[in-house]
């Protein structure tokens, strides 16, 4: 079976969790570079902090060997972190968080115009579209040596990346812009005609009333008897009707 693996942690805990000035260090630098949450921030911070740890040690060690472990730490560094020829301790200690957060393969894809936007990096790198020297590699966090770069490429068919044209954007901008300008203006004035019909048709003319009213009267004045003696009436009408058909 073999020997079992020793597990430990990849990072270490900051000693106070809650202050607020550097959880919002921490939260510009998850949102600038995509990270996925703080353990992968705090990963990074371990990193650097061993190498500085390191570095500090050696220079404040005196003896046989120093040397040798210096330039076995600077050889180390010198792989993905300090470009420069002829580095020292001293540049390890002045080595920062973003140093490094430069050297993630998320990172680097997104430098190298691979994608458009961190998150889109992310997701090449995580669904398997992105080669290191012919070989997939779907780790975000990795740390890219510098001799790796020029072997950063797309694992099988190329992924091509639209881009809009800035005058084409900006015109169609300007045209949703008005139309919604537009729109706004004339839902007032269809508000207002709508309104309007509906008071007309709720409310009937004056004008009509006042004719019903008139002829109303009118009927009234002309036949008085007919409403104070009903019968009357009916009595006469017949007896005309009578006299008529003899």
């Amino acid at each position: 079976m073999g020997a079992p693996r020793r597990l430990r942690k990849l990072y270490e805990k900051p000693k106070k969790l809650w202050d607020a000035s550097r959880l919002e260090q921490e939260r510009k630098l998850i949102d600038e570079y995509g990270l996925k949450n703080m353990r992968e921030l705090w990963r990074i911070q371990t990193v650097l902090r061993k190498e500085r740890r390191e570095a500090r040690r050696l220079l404040a060690a005196r003896g046989v060997g120093v040397e040798g472990s210096a330039e076995r730490l600077l050889a180390h560094v010198r792989q993905f972190l300090l470009r420069k020829d002829g580095a020292t301790l001293d540049d390890i200690l002045a080595l920062s968080v973003r140093d490094i957060l430069e050297r993630r393969l998320q990172t680097v894809v997104l430098r190298k115009g691979f994608a458009q936007t961190t998150a889109q990096a992310r997701q090449f790198v995580a669904h398997g579209h992105i080669s290191i020297n012919g070989a997939k590699s779907t780790s975000p966090s990795r740390l890219v040596l510098f001799a790796e770069e020029p072997q950063l490429g797309w694992y099988g068919k190329p992924i091509v990346l639209e881009e809009a044209k800035e005058g084409e954007k900006a015109e169609d901008d300007s045209g949703a812009k008005a139309e919604h300008e537009g729109k706004q203006a004339e839902e007032p004035a269809q508000k207002n005609v709508d309104a309007a019909k509906v008071e007309q048709k709720e409310k009937p003319a004056d004008g009509h009333l006042q004719k019903v009213d008139v002829a109303a009267k009118a009927e009234h004045k002309q036949n008085p008897a007919e409403e104070q003696h009903p019968q009357k009436a009916v009595e006469a009408e017949t007896s005309v009707a009578a006299a008529a058909a003899a």
